[in-house]
């Protein structure tokens, strides 16, 4: 049981540095402006979900889905 612990725990510390460098690779919301402007009918605009800024945020959801069932099972444990 404790090797299971062990290699839950390792999971759970590269899935946080994953999410960690997947958040800093994204843009913040203020490089959105150009939607003020009527920029926001671009190729990039329509297609976001398929741009690498919507990879990023699938996988931000993912990973962060991920950290909370592996932080609730390491916590369960600890009872």
């Amino acid at each position: 049981m404790a090797v299971l612990k062990t290699i839950v725990t390792v999971v759970f510390i590269l899935i946080c540095l994953v999410l960690t460098v997947i958040i800093l690779l994204q843009e913040g919301k203020s490089a959105g402006l150009g939607a003020i402007s009527g920029a926001a009918d671009t190729y990039w605009g329509k297609n976001k979900g398929r741009s690498m800024e919507g990879i990023l945020v699938k996988l931000t959801r993912i990973f962060v889905i991920l950290f909370f069932i592996l932080a609730i099972v390491l916590n369960i444990g600890s009872f």
